[in-house]
C-alpha cells in the first residue's frame, strides 16, 4: 500500500512515471473514520519522511518535485495530519530511494510481536476499492515485506514500478483476479500463485463477484544497510 534509521538504499534508473490517476468513484465504507490508530499511523508516518527527507538533504520542493506529490500534501504528511494513500507513499517511497517499511517503522525492543487483525493499520487507493495490510512489525527497515490485500468488486490498483530488482510474490486467498504485468494478462483463482519482477507497471484488477483478498511478499533487490 514505494521519512535516522538506516534504510535500504536503491539507485533509480528511470525518472519517476507520471502520477496515476484514479476513476472517479466516491468511496466505500471501507475508508476508516479518524480515529486513534489512524492518527498514530499518521505520525509514525509523518516522522519518517521528514527524517529520511532531511537525512537526504532534500526541502520540502525538491521532494515535491521529485515525487509529483505536492508541496502542500508533502507538509500535511510530515506533520501528522494526513495519512498518505498507497500510490502517495509509493511516490515518496521512490523519490527517497527507500523501503515502505522505512515509514512505517517505530523504535521497539520487543523480541515477539502480535499483529491483532482489529488493531491492524490499513493504507487505502483514492477510491477506496483497494487496500493493503502490513502483516509484519515496523521495527525497522527490511527487505523482505509481507501484506495482505483487498480488492473490492470492481476494484483495480494500478501499481507503477517499483525500484529496479524488487519481487513479488502474490497468492489468492479469495476470489478471482487479474494481474496485469507490462501489458500481459495473468487470470487467477483462490489458491492461484504468482512470481514476477515488479520494476515494471503492473495492476491489480478484481474480476470476480466477491471482494477478492491476496497474500503478498515483496524482497527488494539492495539488502538494508
Amino acid at each position: 500500500m514505494n521519512d535516522a534509521s538506516s534504510v535500504a538504499l536503491v539507485r533509480r534508473a528511470d525518472p519517476l512515471p507520471p502520477p496515476l490517476q484514479y476513476p472517479n468513484v466516491a468511496p466505500l465504507a471501507m475508508e476508516p473514520d479518524p480515529g486513534e490508530d489512524t492518527i498514530g499511523l499518521a505520525v509514525v508516518i509523518g516522522g519518517n519522511v521528514r527524517k529520511l527527507r532531511k537525512q537526504h538533504g532534500l526541502s520540502l520542493e525538491t521532494l515535491a518535485r521529485r515525487s509529483h506529490v505536492s508541496r502542500a500534501m508533502l507538509s500535511q504528511i510530515e506533520r501528522g495530519r494526513s495519512t498518505p494513500t498507497i500510490a502517495v507513499l509509493w511516490k515518496i517511497a521512490y523519490a527517497l530511494e527507500a523501503p515502505i517499511s522505512a515509514f512505517l517503522s517505530e523504535d521497539r525492543e520487543d523480541s515477539v510481536w502480535r499483529l491483532p487483525a482489529a488493531s491492524g493499520n490499513w493504507l487505502f487507493s483514492k477510491d477506496g476499492r483497494f487496500c493493503s495490510r502490513a502483516l509484519f512489525p515496523f521495527d525497522k527497515p527490511r527487505r523482505m515485506e509481507f501484506y495482505e490485500l483487498r480488492l473490492k468488486r470492481d476494484g483495480a490498483e494500478v501499481a507503477a514500478p517499483h525500484p529496479p530488482g524488487t519481487l513479488e510474490n502474490l497468492v489468492v486467498s479469495r476470489g478471482e483476479v487479474e494481474i496485469i504485468i507490462a501489458e500481459n494478462r495473468y487470470p487467477m483463482v483462490a489458491g492461484d500463485a504468482i512470481q514476477f519482477m515488479a520494476d515494471v507497471a503492473h495492476t491489480y484488477r478484481n474480476v470476480g463477484s466477491v471482494e477478492a483478498v491476496l497474500y503478498l511478499v515483496m524482497t527488494y533487490a539492495q539488502p538494508l544497510i
